[in-house]
Parts: structure tokens; C-alpha cells; sequence
């Protein structure tokens, strides 16, 4: 049962040639992070020149500083965005400090003063949880660093089919 079950996949896998669909897939989905790549950098140019207009007028601290900050924003999600085309994976802590440094802008331009004290208290544990997943990151075993483990679970599951046959 076991070894037609196998043919049935090998014969699948020939008549629709899943692999090459698969890369072709993976092309497209890569050409379109590539393309919001491009996008992403476009609009940095056009932020950092609307930010350097903005400090020849009188300055305002306040507006700067959140002009830094998305700035900052867009740099993250730019690196990545170039980390999923390199390692095909999107980074947890990448994201963690986007969701950190967006928090934090949001924070600023609202001020503090005029939050409310429930809005500051969820920010607070907000926060809080990701800092925690920035620590816990650490200690993540790399699953993707050479590691398939659903390919490893596969392969014990077959391992142990043969041996039951057997």
C-alpha cells in the first residue's frame, strides 16, 4: 500500500511538474517584494526631501522628530523586506523592532499628556509583550538555517512506515 501510495505521488508530481510550478511561485512572489522593495525606497527619497523642506521653515521639534521616526519605520521595513529576499524568511525580530519603534512614534505624535490612561496602559503592556519576544528570540531555536523541520518529521514518518513493513 505504502510503495503505490508513493507511485501515486511520483506520478502526480511528474504530471504537473509541482516543482517548477513551485519555482515559478517563488519568482513572482520574489519579483514582487522586489518590486515594493523599489517602492519602499522611492517613497524614503521623497520622505527625506519633504523632511529637509519642512527644517528651512521655522522648526518644529515635534514634527521632526516623528519625521525621524517614520523614516526610521521605513529603513525597517525595508531591511526586511531585503532579509525575506535573502533568506526567503521574514525576520521576527526585524518585525518586533518595526512594531517597537511604530509604537513609540505613535506615542510621540499623539504626547502622552493627552492619552488617555487605558490607551497608556495597553501601549505599556503592548510594549511590554514585545520586549519579551525580542528576549525569547534569542533563545528560538534557527529553524531556518539549514533546518526543514516538517521535512525531518517527514522523513521519521516514512523512516517508520518502512520499518513497519518490514
Amino acid at each position: 500500500m505504502y510503495k503505490s501510495a508513493t507511485n501515486t505521488s511520483v506520478e502526480r508530481d511528474s504530471l504537473l511538474n509541482l516543482n517548477r510550478i513551485v519555482n515559478i511561485l517563488e519568482l513572482i512572489q520574489d519579483l514582487i517584494i522586489i518590486s515594493l522593495c523599489f517602492g519602499l525606497f522611492a517613497f524614503m527619497v521623497v520622505q527625506i526631501k519633504t523632511m529637509f523642506i519642512a527644517l528651512l521653515a521655522p522648526m518644529q521639534f515635534h514634527t521632526v522628530t516623528a519625521d525621524i521616526l517614520s523614516l526610521l519605520i521605513l529603513v525597517e521595513l525595508f531591511r526586511l523586506l531585503i532579509i525575506y529576499l535573502k533568506e526567503q524568511r521574514v525576520s521576527i525580530g526585524v518585525a518586533v523592532e518595526v512594531s517597537i519603534v511604530s509604537v513609540l512614534r505613535e506615542v510621540f505624535v499623539n504626547g502622552v499628556l493627552e492619552t488617555g490612561s487605558t490607551e497608556v496602559l495597553a501601549t505599556c503592556a503592548f510594549l511590554l509583550v514585545l520586549g519579551v519576544l525580542m528576549v525569547l528570540r534569542v533563545w528560538l531555536p534557527a529553524t531556518f538555517e539549514g533546518i526543514d523541520p516538517e521535512k525531518s518529521v517527514s522523513k521519521k514518518y516514512h523512516q517508520n512506515q518502512l520499518n513497519s513493513k518490514v
